[in-house]
């Protein structure tokens, strides 16, 4: 066995450690997107938070920064990434060295430049990153992508590769607005890419329900199309305390409200039917499939 694969077996066998409680699961993981219209709605911090929460329920989670230019993840858990993709498209580390630890072992890949280089490898490195990513992906039940705010168009591709995608918004017109413009575009492009809304930072269930029911409203009468309710979180003075500590709110104040919210959220997404993109393909392979698809 190659040093390679070393590294990566003595990674797997610690990550399976950091588990308390181990779920029934399929042959690969599922893959999320997480995204958003606009910037500046809580998106990663609710990747975090909600992957944490999918771990505490017993869910092998790995989150992947796809965010170009603003990752930020390992800044929100106050952790130091020492490698990130870039190290692995140039072949100067492989995946079991560029995944970090953080909060609670939850393990993550760091954004960075490596991120834009995704776009333009050639048929061997991009075989090669296939290749790592799949045998890793047969150890998790979920990896989920933060992506980049907005319609970048690396944003997009990650949206209609990916088994489903959850839009963060808020009740702000313009984060509304931006989350639909989202989906219009995704939808536009033909792609048949399941959407699940998170309201984030509302005063009450109420208004959440006021979001919630204005996009669906546009988003059935303008593009026949139905938008599933994930949830909604609160606005918790919390949040922003914890992001200052650069720790998880969830972790950091485990018994605030919005700790709360995002753990009956994460109950949620579990006890729904999962959903899915059309074609038969799911998990990396049907990622890895589409993404093709969608470079070429």
């Amino acid at each position: 066995m190659n040093d390679q694969a070393q590294a990566l077996r003595r990674l797997v066998s610690k990550l399976e450690g950091s588990y308390d409680r181990l779920a029934p699961r399929s042959n690969s993981a599922r893959i999320l997107t997480v995204s958003s219209g606009k910037g500046g709605v809580g998106k990663s911090n609710f990747t975090l938070n909600f992957a944490l929460a999918l771990k505490t329920l017993g869910r092998k989670v790995l989150i992947f920064d796809a965010d170009i230019g603003m990752a930020n993840i390992d800044v929100l858990m106050g952790v130091r990434a020492r490698y990130n993709l870039y190290h692995l498209l140039k072949g100067e580390k492989n995946l079991g060295e560029i995944i970090e630890l953080g909060t609670n072992g939850l393990p993550f890949i760091a954004g960075g430049s490596g991120m834009a280089d995704l776009f333009t490898l050639s048929e061997s490195d991009l075989n090669y990153f296939t290749a790592q990513i799949e045998e890793f992906s047969e150890k998790m039940d979920y990896i989920i992508f933060d992506t980049g705010a907005g319609l970048s168009k690396e944003t997009v591709k990650f949206i209609t590769a990916a088994d489903e995608c959850i839009v963060v918004t808020t009740p702000e017109p313009t984060s509304i607005t931006d989350a639909y413009a989202l989906i219009k575009v995704v939808h536009g492009m033909e792609q048949e890419v399941p959407f699940r809304l998170v309201v984030n930072r509302v005063a009450n269930q109420q208004e959440a329900k006021q979001v919630t029911d204005k996009l669906s409203l546009v988003a059935k009468r303008f593009l026949d199309m139905e938008i599933a309710m994930l949830g909604h979180i609160h606005d918790d003075p919390h949040v922003m305390q914890a992001v200052k500590k650069q720790l998880p709110f969830s972790t950091a104040f485990p018994s605030c409200v919005a700790a709360r919210d995002i753990q009956r959220l994460a109950m949620r997404f579990l006890e729904v039917p999962q959903m899915g993109q059309k074609d038969t393909l799911t998990g990396i392979k049907g990622f890895m499939h589409r993404w093709l698809k969608r470079t070429k």
